[in-house]
């Protein structure tokens, strides 16, 4: 049962390519229990051959079953397999919800700027913005081919002109820009649509 729950919560996550889904698994370790029209009762009659011969599994999804018939050696193999689909899951887990990645998800995209709105935030809580901006420009915006940093504000401000292209030096670059930033009063509700207007406005951003 342990084995068939695992599966079920797998193969969610495509892991039907590595015959680790539960149709699969049970497709491996048994056989489904058949059914078949019987004329002259006029209905499906399940065949019984099989009852107390082998443990059976019933599908939740369909109501078919399975007769299990696999030798314990295989059934240890699969639960192998499981656990260690699992703890790649986990490992992949631990990787998205991990630095700069927990507050800003994975940016996948190659051309990005980023809108800077610091809203009503207050010096303590202005630096920790610009660090986690810092973090998430030397872990994941090193690793695209251009970015551009605008803020929002009522003289809206730009690091560049347009997208640049990334470099260990621009990188360092924008991240000296960001910590010369004054704390400044909240930017209207204006000045934050003119700055995303702005990132639109430049030619092959794609987010």
């Amino acid at each position: 049962q342990s084995l068939v729950s695992s599966s079920k919560w797998l193969q969610h996550y495509g892991l039907k390519r590595n015959k680790l889904s539960l149709s699969q698994i049970l497709s491996q370790v048994g056989f489904q229990h058949r059914k078949d029209y019987v004329t002259t009762l006029g209905k499906p009659v399940a065949s019984r051959y099989a009852d107390g011969l082998f443990p059976q599994y019933e599908r939740a999804q369909d109501g078919s079953v399975y007769n299990l018939t696999a030798k314990k050696e295989l059934i240890l193999h699969f639960v192998d397999c499981l656990i260690g689909a699992i703890e790649l899951y986990q490992q992949r887990m631990e990787w998205l919800t991990s630095e700069s990645r927990q507050i800003f998800g994975v940016i996948q995209e190659q051309c990005i700027v980023i809108v800077l709105d610091f809203g009503t935030a207050a010096p303590t809580e202005f630096d920790l913005c610009r660090d986690a901006l810092s973090m998430v420009l030397v872990e994941q915006v090193v690793r695209i081919s251009r970015f551009n940093l605008i803020r929002a504000a009522q003289d809206l401000m730009k690091w560049q002109q347009k997208c640049t292209p990334v470099s260990e030096h621009t990188v360092k670059s924008a991240v000296t820009w960001l910590w010369k930033l004054d704390h400044m009063t909240a930017a209207s509700h204006v000045s934050s649509a003119e700055a995303l207007l702005e990132a639109m406005g430049d030619e092959g951003v794609s987010s």
